[in-house]
């Protein structure tokens, strides 16, 4: 495509998400006919070495190590955050008001306040939140077989988020433990993954129970969460989200019971979709595994030819290829900074449930399409066993 308008990006952090992040903003248009010239601009943290490696690896035009000015700066149309939790809605908010666009990681914000800030302030501005498992071909096509009534009515919606390192962590993800920068653990970390898979694809929650706890003495951020909860379509709901689950790297599952059929994901094993179909004879019946790869599955015509695998990286292609096409059409991307709240207040819910010892009521508020709204708000990060109301 030619005479395409620049798109010059800051990206503020470096770590694990920003090289995801720098690879999405290199491949898009190797793969996609996209309507944006994507520049790597300027990426922006605090350790002038590291940027400079970053900078050298990736192919950013410069460096900086001040956001605030980076954010101002007339050069600049898109900042995309992958910081520590902590510093999402300062950054968030001093861009939406400088008039750029605005993707940034998840979760959304440290708490339901920061991210009702963050929404308010970029309601003019183009968002993107990185929930890029949505964008996993095999997750497309279940959302898709879900649509087309391929599953019938949905009995049970069951989602885990399984990891083992939370015995030994590693120096470059110690923040995640750090209830200052982090908010919590694996409740914002995996939980809103799980969360945001669940309603995408089985819509809004109705109530939910929790219980959260933390395995490693001392530590002030939770390492596992398991939930139950009830949809606002009928179906049960179990969740589990852990970095205790010894075995696992990083096993993102979800399994839909329906009455006409059945499906199931792990992301460990990311291309195949796991399809039980009713309608198939009695003595036929039973798990298939799709191999999403094409033809005529989600995304995968653009990358390699059919059969051909690809990896956890094209979730974030295609997630951006999408928000690029809908920047060029001026419509809304989801998931959006409304969607992203809407998971926070169900992170939320889920904090003061466990602390409470209790069920607690979750009603959509309308701003996304399928997510819910946890009732009261409260301002500060998910409650953790003994630090909740009495």
């Amino acid at each position: 495509m030619y005479n395409r308008k620049k798109l010059n990006i800051a990206m503020i952090g470096y770590g694990f998400m920003g090289r995801a992040h720098s690879n999405a903003f290199h491949q898009a248009g190797h793969f996609f006919d996209i309507p944006f010239d994507v520049r790597l601009k300027t990426v922006c943290g605090r350790n002038q070495g590291k940027l400079q490696e970053m900078a050298a690896g990736w192919g950013w035009e410069d460096t900086a190590t001040d956001w605030e000015r980076v954010v101002r700066r007339a050069d600049i149309d898109v900042v995309d955050i992958c910081t520590p939790n902590y510093l999402h809605e300062p950054i968030a908010i001093a861009a939406a008001q400088a008039g750029k666009i605005v993707l940034c990681e998840k979760p959304l914000a440290n708490s339901v306040k920061e991210a009702e800030s963050m929404t308010s302030a970029a309601r003019h501005v183009p968002t993107l939140v990185w929930f890029n498992y949505r964008r996993a071909p095999a997750v497309a096509l279940a959302r898709k077989l879900a649509e087309e009534g391929r599953l019938g009515q949905i009995y049970h919606y069951r989602g885990l988020y399984l990891q083992s390192w939370g015995t030994n962590p590693a120096e470059p993800e110690a923040w995640r433990f750090n209830p200052g920068e982090a908010g919590s653990g694996v409740i914002g970390d995996l939980l809103s993954h799980s969360l945001d898979l669940a309603t995408w694809l089985n819509g809004p929650l109705r109530r939910l129970c929790s219980q959260v706890h933390t395995f490693a003495q001392g530590r002030q951020v939770d390492d596992a969460v398991t939930l139950l909860a009830e949809f606002s379509n009928g179906s049960m709901g179990t969740f589990e989200a852990t970095r205790f689950a010894t075995g696992n790297q990083n096993r993102n599952c979800f399994e839909i019971n329906g009455s006409l059929g059945s499906v199931e994901f792990n992301l460990e094993d990311m291309n195949l979709l796991q399809y039980h179909d009713l309608a198939h004879d009695t003595q036929l019946q039973g798990r298939r595994s799709i191999l999403a790869t094409g033809p005529g599955h989600p995304y995968v015509d653009r990358f390699w030819p059919p059969g051909h695998i690809i990896g956890y990286e094209h979730t974030f292609i295609a997630t951006l290829v999408d928000f690029l096409s809908a920047l060029e059409r001026e419509e809304r991307f989801r998931p959006d900074f409304a969607d992203a709240l809407e998971i926070q207040r169900l992170l939320d819910a889920v904090g003061r449930s466990s602390g409470w010892h209790t069920w607690v009521d979750v009603a959509p508020t309308g701003s996304g399409a399928a997510s819910g709204n946890s009732g009261t708000q409260t301002s500060g990060p998910v409650w953790l066993g003994s630090s909740a109301p009495k």
